[in-house]
């Protein structure tokens, strides 16, 4: 039988990348999709010594067009797709009071953190049933604490991520008879690009108690959970939210 495939957005640093080598070496050959025109310096190189194959594509999620195009690559390249990783997004545009949020920046988080992650599944999911396999198949959504804990100057990014959540929920239910794993994996205060501006901030809070682990979550560990959900050992437990965030999100006195 072929190696198992994966598609992972936003999948050339950071948690993305970190997803891809995770999932490279649990045995899946990987697609990664993002914006730049060709892959970073040393990044073929690295998923090659994990003794996988890697396709890269120029994707815009936000771009409906592009989705097609990605579906048939992977198809292509593997013959079929056993897990998408939905990691693609963007931050807030500008955080500040949400009184003056600005529509275009509401947009931009709409379109891109959710409206693009939306279709991107059905298209997988359509792609998926088309061609069934014997071996388990994986829709995982790498969403936010942020879409259940609130931050008024960040309140588009909140939005994106809290339907984002829903999203999940329903497209579970609807594969869950097809034998199609789906889950929402939420970091918390994550080390990458996307948190390297206010690292000094979150340095004081998690050094002052914010998160109860006491340190930054890495890449790495968002990447282990992915792996493990993709395994297929998870299966039953379809629709589940798994917080990857030191314990920051558990309500306490």
């Amino acid at each position: 039988m072929n190696r198992p495939s994966a598609i992972i957005t936003g999948g050339a640093r950071g948690i993305g990348f970190a997803c891809a080598e995770a999932l490279a070496d649990a045995g899946f050959d990987i697609l990664i999709a993002d914006l730049a025109q060709k892959p970073a310096a040393g990044l073929a190189e690295n998923i090659a010594g994990r003794d996988a194959k890697l396709a890269y594509a120029q994707c815009d999620i936000a771009d409906l067009a592009d989705h097609s195009k990605l579906v048939e690559a992977a198809t292509d390249t593997f013959g079929r797709i056993d897990c998408l990783v939905n990691n693609a997004g963007v931050g807030a545009v500008v955080r500040g009071d949400l009184l003056e949020l600005k529509p275009e920046n509401f947009d931009r988080a709409l379109n891109i953190n959710l409206r693009g992650t939306v279709f991107l599944s059905q298209a997988v999911a359509k792609a998926m049933l088309a061609a069934p396999v014997n071996a388990a198949r994986s829709i995982i959504t790498i969403t936010s604490v942020s879409a259940a804990m609130a931050s008024p100057e960040r309140a588009d990014y909140c939005i994106s991520k809290a339907g984002l959540s829903m999203w999940v929920k329903n497209l579970a239910l609807r594969l869950a008879p097809e034998n199609i794993g789906v889950f929402e994996v939420r970091p918390g205060i994550i080390r990458t690009d996307m948190t390297a501006g206010v690292s000094t901030k979150y340095d004081a809070l998690i050094e002052d108690g914010l998160v109860p682990a006491k340190r930054w979550g890495e890449a790495g560990d968002i990447g282990a959970v992915v792996a493990a959900l993709a395994s297929g050992k998870f299966g039953f437990s379809t629709g589940s939210v798994i917080d990857v965030d030191g314990a920051l999100s558990v309500p306490r006195l």
